[in-house]
């Protein structure tokens, strides 16, 4: 069923043509009929302190081996790509910043930014030789903006890491331990990459399910 609407919108491309993709019995999902992208009404959004005591428990640590085994993922693939001389930005670092420590502890230095926990607006002023998000964007309430921002703030032959589970499709959907988290409110596809690659004027590299690097041309 297609969905036109003057309240509701896709979050990412601004479409007003939304199919319903799936319901449970806490939300409904709608999916962008352009970019694909599924999202979650704003009305279904929890607010800003209950959001915050959901990050407050996890519990990251830089120590942790198992966490970092988890994000070198990303790492190990942005390591390829830059160089000591280079400075990048980890957007959305969370309450235990672990990515940073390891991507400094191989001299590459990494300032760092959450809404929580590390709310540094000066970030945004300043042009980055990569940029990290990991388990960040399907918490994104406007990634139009903040897509746009990260892109803004990204040099020319710069990269984009993201970390984030990918849809399949609607039975898996059904099933999918990703969608139980109130806070994710904004789910990906390989097509809607596909779309922000296009947008952004970025070349997109899938590196695995749920690992995506995108550079800036």
């Amino acid at each position: 069923m297609i969905i036109k609407s003057n309240e509701i919108h896709c979050p990412l491309c601004r479409s007003k043509n939304l199919n319903s993709f799936f319901k449970d019995k806490k939300r409904i999902y709608l999916r962008c009929f352009y970019c694909k992208l599924v999202f979650v009404p704003k009305q279904y959004w929890i607010n800003a302190e209950n959001e915050k005591k959901n990050y407050d428990l996890h519990k990251n640590d830089s120590n942790d081996q198992g966490y970092r085994q988890f994000l070198s993922r990303l790492s190990t693939p942005i390591l390829e790509k830059i160089n000591s001389k280079q400075q990048g930005l980890d957007f959305g670092c969370g309450p235990g910043p672990t990515l940073s420590v390891m991507l400094e502890e191989q001299g590459i230095q990494t300032n760092l930014y959450d809404p929580f926990y590390h709310n540094d607006p000066s970030v945004f002023y300043k042009k980055y030789d990569f940029i990290t998000a990991t388990e960040v964007v399907e918490h994104l309430h406007d990634p139009y903006t903040e897509f746009t921002a990260l892109f803004k703030m990204l040099k020319k032959g710069g990269w984009l890491g993201i970390m984030t589970k990918l849809v399949i499709n609607k039975t898996a959907f059904s099933q999918w331990h990703y969608i139980r988290d109130m806070t994710h409110i904004c789910f990906y596809s390989r097509s809607t990459f596909e779309y922000i690659a296009q947008r952004f004027n970025a070349e997109l590299n899938f590196i695995s399910n749920d690992v995506i690097l995108l550079n800036k041309k």
